[in-house]
């Protein structure tokens, strides 16, 4: 391949580049600990492989309960699929704060403004701090490790099927040590 000037595709190890045009928030999250449902949401995005290609799924994460409140899968990282994810969580709740990376898609103005008329402070991790949105980092393993890297799939199709399967018993079926062994759901709609 490199003789022949060929090079794979493959999705870079860069998806947090931030917009320029928009500002970057400092990350409020520093000695605090989500006590109440809806207090404080992690948004990140992960790229899924499939047989041929890969997909990105965004999810935005009550930190309380590790409920997923919403998600999305799309072929590409327009900034749409985001929005959608975004605009899907604040028709069920409105957290006190959302925390992100400094990507572009949380840096976007669009973004940003949606958050604001919702009145939802913003958080950003520290540039290169992964580890400041430990929780939704946390869900992004438990994902691919049950789910994604124990099957191949063959098509957008399946992968987003499966995956929806999979979502919805991460949420109502899978007990977590973490919460004294109930499920996510269980502890979000208590918590509320």
């Amino acid at each position: 391949m490199q003789e022949m000037g060929l090079m794979a595709l493959f999705p870079g190890p860069n998806l947090s580049k931030r917009a320029y045009q928009a500002g970057i928030f400092p990350y409020l999250l520093r000695n605090l600990k989500a006590e109440t449902a809806d207090q404080i949401w992690g948004i990140d995005i992960t790229y899924i492989r499939l047989h041929g290609g890969w997909m990105y799924l965004v999810a935005i994460l009550d930190w309380y309960s590790r409920y997923i409140v919403s998600w999305e899968l799309d072929q590409s990282l327009h900034q749409e699929f985001v929005l959608l994810a975004m605009r899907n969580a604040l028709k069920q709740a409105t957290p006190q704060i959302c925390n992100s990376d400094q990507g572009s898609h949380f840096t976007s103005s669009s973004y940003i403004d949606l958050l604001k008329r919702h009145e939802v402070r913003i958080s950003m991790d520290g540039k290169g701090r992964a580890l400041d949105n430990i929780f939704t980092e946390r869900l992004w393993r438990t994902i691919k490790y049950e789910e994604v890297y124990v099957k191949d799939y063959d098509s957008p199709r399946t992968a987003r099927a499966e995956l929806s399967s999979y979502l919805r018993f991460y949420n109502e079926g899978r007990l977590h040590q973490a919460l004294n062994y109930r499920t996510p759901a269980e502890v979000y709609f208590l918590g509320k």
